[in-house]
């Protein structure tokens, strides 16, 4: 049997327990205290750290010894697993997977999938549709590997507080941002979070913005589904992103999730990205 897991920052929600996928939580890190990403810490939990103290939650790998036995719990089952990591140029958890992965040979691939929340989300379910075609572990592991350059792993934050607090963004640019109620697109490049296009006025007409933007760089992508993916966004932006997307691409599923604590802790709240594998 071939088990497909994943970093908890793969943000993959109710998916997650339909397609039997195995995670392994990253560490939030409040007061000195670990907390373990989705079991017993929630995004709540790093808002009212913030608005209490106002510094930023850590944030840290799963140990080598952490992912051996992660792994052993399924390859001593018979298992072989296919393992789902945050971007390397984000966390070491790819490189501490790798050296676990060691131990168990051929029985343990490990991907880095120079991505992040429902970007990494994306090439695990690819690999949920592949396994539920039949198709072997290296197979699997070749064709996702090979897909990573097309997944768009991008978002736009209401507020800049967040970034700057983590060191991503000077004081200058967060003030200058929220009093000009300028939206900066942050988005994946080789496996790295970059800046791009700066988008102006209320969150609403940026997302707007943002999705055409897409449609137009985007005009051939795989149908098969889109994430629309939001670190406790207002209700009423996630349902206007969602109406959009569905207006202006033809996938045939659109799928909210919430971004987990890890992702959270980054970006803070009403952050929306549209992710897809484009063509």
């Amino acid at each position: 049997m071939i088990r497909l897991t994943a970093d908890s920052t793969c943000d993959l929600g109710a998916e997650i327990q339909k397609n039997n996928i195995g995670i392994m939580p990253l560490y939030v890190i409040l007061g000195g205290e670990p907390h373990r990403d989705g079991v017993d810490i929630c995004p709540q939990d790093i808002f009212d750290y913030y608005d209490k103290t106002g510094q930023l939650p850590k944030t840290a790998a799963p140990s080598i010894g952490d992912y051996e036995e992660f792994f052993a719990s399924y390859v001593d089952a018979g298992d072989t697993v296919i393992h789902f990591d945050i971007s390397a140029k984000s966390s070491s958890s790819y490189n501490y997977a790798v050296a676990a992965a060691k131990r168990f040979g051929k029985k343990v691939y490990v991907i880095d999938t120079k991505a992040l929340s429902s970007g990494q989300g994306l090439l695990v379910m690819k690999a949920a549709d592949m396994l539920a075609a039949g198709a072997g572990a290296k197979e699997i592991a070749d064709a996702v590997n090979a897909l990573r350059p097309k997944v768009n792993t991008s978002f736009i934050p209401d507020r800049l507080d967040y970034l700057y607090t983590g060191g991503r963004c000077s004081r200058m640019q967060m003030y200058g941002a929220n009093i000009m109620k300028i939206h900066p697109l942050i988005e994946m490049d080789d496996g790295q979070l970059v800046s791009g296009k700066k988008y102006r006025g209320p969150m609403e007409k940026c997302i707007a913005g943002y999705i055409k933007d897409l449609a137009a760089k985007y005009p051939v992508y795989d149908k098969t589904r889109c994430f629309v993916t939001h670190s406790s966004a207002d209700g009423s932006l996630v349902e206007f992103a969602k109406k959009m997307v569905a207006e202006v691409f033809a996938f045939d599923d659109i799928i909210e999730t919430v971004a987990g604590s890890v992702i959270t802790g980054h970006c803070g709240r009403n952050t929306l990205g549209v992710l897809f594998i484009a063509g």
